[in-house]
């Protein structure tokens, strides 16, 4: 099984001048990502709980972002019936489509804040949706995020990893069956039937491996496919100290 390459929607689609543009406006999400929420007097010894309480609020936010620019994503006016929707518990989580009556998708996001100074020290979500329900545009997005000042201060949105969801997927598939060190035995992973791209929240779309003893299946962080990116993230400065400096700080403070 050879590895799986990124690829792009077909250059002759309808909508690829757009999907270029939106890649753009992804990338250029931090500066111009804003945040109503403001903390304040929380301890030093909490920060890395700050996660599980913003998470959701930040790629809200993240949406939000999005559809305020429009005039990086649209500069023509195009799609001016169209705009960035959240939808819960369903792939992927952002959908761009027509306000009228939803039916038409252009492409999807699935969107994942990424707390920098959480414990793991790298994003820790699950990505085990079948290849198949990825349609050639959506977008796998992870968005890491911090306090401006670090134990206080408004969420500040850092430069996200953006690659095609499908490849994440063939590539999570590629390193389970080739690249993990296990037997023979447990090289094996069932795709359910019938999968298609925006699937409805009741539809079966998670590849399924034959053995998962530590419940690591999906867990793109681990496959090395983020590697260089999170090298680069944690050289990222907060307030003047390096993310890897904090994070080795908190870890030895918590002990």
């Amino acid at each position: 099984m050879a590895a799986p390459s990124p690829s792009k929607p077909d250059p002759a689609w309808t909508h690829a001048a757009l999907y270029e543009r939106v890649v753009d406006a992804l990338r250029a999400i931090p500066a111009h990502f804003a945040s109503g929420t403001v903390i304040e007097g929380i301890l030093a010894t909490d920060l890395q709980t700050l996660n599980a309480p913003l998470g959701a609020t930040i790629e809200d936010q993240v949406v939000e972002t999005l559809n305020r620019m429009r005039p990086v994503w649209d500069p023509g006016e195009r799609y001016q019936t169209f705009s960035f929707h959240r939808q819960a518990q369903t792939f992927p989580d952002v959908l761009l489509k027509a306000d009228r009556d939803g039916q038409e998708v252009i492409l999807g996001i699935e969107l994942k804040g990424w707390y920098l100074l959480a414990k793991e020290g790298e994003p820790n979500f699950r990505f085990q949706v079948a290849p198949a329900a990825c349609a050639a545009a959506d977008l796998l997005v992870v968005v890491p995020w911090a306090l401006k000042n670090v134990l206080s201060g408004r969420p500040v949105a850092f430069k996200p990893f953006v690659i095609p969801a499908r490849y994440a997927a063939e590539y999570r598939n590629y390193w389970w069956l080739e690249v993990r060190e296990v037997q023979a035995g447990e090289r094996h992973i069932e795709s359910p039937p019938g999968v298609a791209p925006y699937p409805r929240k009741s539809d079966k779309i998670a590849d399924l491996p034959s053995s998962d003893k530590g419940g690591n299946f999906g867990r793109l962080a681990r496959t090395g496919i983020l590697d260089d990116y999170l090298a680069e993230m944690r050289g990222t400065l907060l307030a003047g100290v390096p993310v890897a400096a904090w994070l080795s700080f908190l870890k030895k403070f918590k002990q």
